[in-house]
């Protein structure tokens, strides 16, 4: 049972509208200058402007903040503390703006790369040289991995970008296509392959224990679906090596044959240390991608020099390596 004799309590007002930030603005240059007239002049708005935007916050607070006289302006006591807790807000903004100018300022002075060895043993030094003529001031940090790893670092948030060389991701990322590499199959110039005269068969090449770069590196995937979509198995490690470098060092020196990017063996082609040999029936073509995060739009140094990577990039066959038969339809 109620007691009807008990006074109402009124109801707590709710503010009808969040202040706005000019709003704010415009009641603490009224504190400090004890004018609306002179307060509007420094946000460079009309006096009735400003009459309107101070009306409009004290209806939404349900306040009277100032009092308005042919003197001046004055702050209601109500208005005094508002006004302080409007300093507090402002001053916190101009901190996060602050702030964020110079996480921008730090963006844009400093890029984090992540590629595949073979990407950044051959590729990105022009790249990175061609972007810095143009950012000069540009800090660049590059970590070298595999392929598979790339993907991980850009996602944690550890590189800006990345460069990969293999057919699948590890994650779902955003990717873009900014050259197109192939593999060839290379031996010394003493193995029976140098001098073969037909082509080795796709059968052959996955029956041939090769000398070959890590499970998860770009070249091997590659490899591996290449000789996934021939109908055969996957190729056979003979050595297991951690760099292209080591690779081709192995193979040089009489260990066995290898399959590698045209990139890394064109000048052993050339100069006689490597022999290319014709594959029939497998396509060892390959698309080097750029990946960033899904939903996240490319833009700055990250997005200058996929530009660049896009530009400056073209392929040229080796010489002395025929070129890879198709695959069969």
């Amino acid at each position: 049972m109620t007691d009807s004799s008990a006074p109402d309590r009124p109801s707590p007002h709710l503010p009808l509208r969040t202040p706005d930030l000019e709003s704010l603005r415009l009641l603490v240059l009224v504190a400090d200058l004890g004018s609306l007239g002179r307060a509007a002049e420094r946000l460079r708005i009309s006096q009735p402007s400003a009459s309107r935007r101070l009306s409009t916050l004290e209806r939404g607070l349900g306040l009277v903040l100032v009092d308005r006289t042919r003197r001046g302006s004055r702050l209601t006591l109500a208005g005094q503390v508002v006004t302080g807790h409007a300093r507090s807000v402002l001053a916190e903004l101009d901190d996060l703006l602050t702030g964020a100018g110079k996480l921008r300022e730090r963006r844009e002075a400093e890029l984090r790369v992540a590629a595949s060895l073979t990407i950044a043993e051959y590729l990105l030094p022009t790249w990175i040289s061609e972007l810095r003529s143009r950012r000069p001031e540009l800090y660049i940090e590059l970590q070298v991995t595999n392929s598979e790893r790339v993907p991980e670092l850009v996602e944690a948030g550890e590189a800006d970008i990345g460069f990969i060389e293999g057919p699948r991701l590890s994650r779902v990322m955003s990717t873009r296509q900014v050259a197109e590499d192939r593999l060839v199959v290379v031996v010394d110039p003493g193995h029976p392959w140098a001098r073969r005269r037909e082509p080795l068969s796709a059968r052959e090449l996955s029956r041939t224990p090769l000398v070959l770069r890590e499970r998860g590196s770009g070249t091997r995937q590659t490899l591996d679906r290449a000789l996934h979509l021939a109908g055969c198995d996957r190729a056979r490690p003979l050595v297991e090596l951690g760099s292209t470098a080591a690779v081709r060092g192995a193979v040089i020196a009489g260990t066995g044959p290898s399959v590698l990017s045209e990139l890394a063996v064109r000048g052993d082609i050339v100069e006689g240390r490597l022999t290319g040999v014709e594959v029939a029936g497998v396509d060892l073509t390959r698309d080097l991608r750029a990946v960033w995060p899904t939903g996240r739009r490319l833009v700055g140094p990250a997005a200058e020099l996929v530009a660049v990577a896009r530009r400056e990039v073209t392929v040229q066959r080796p010489a002395g390596a025929a070129p890879a038969s198709p695959s069969p339809q």
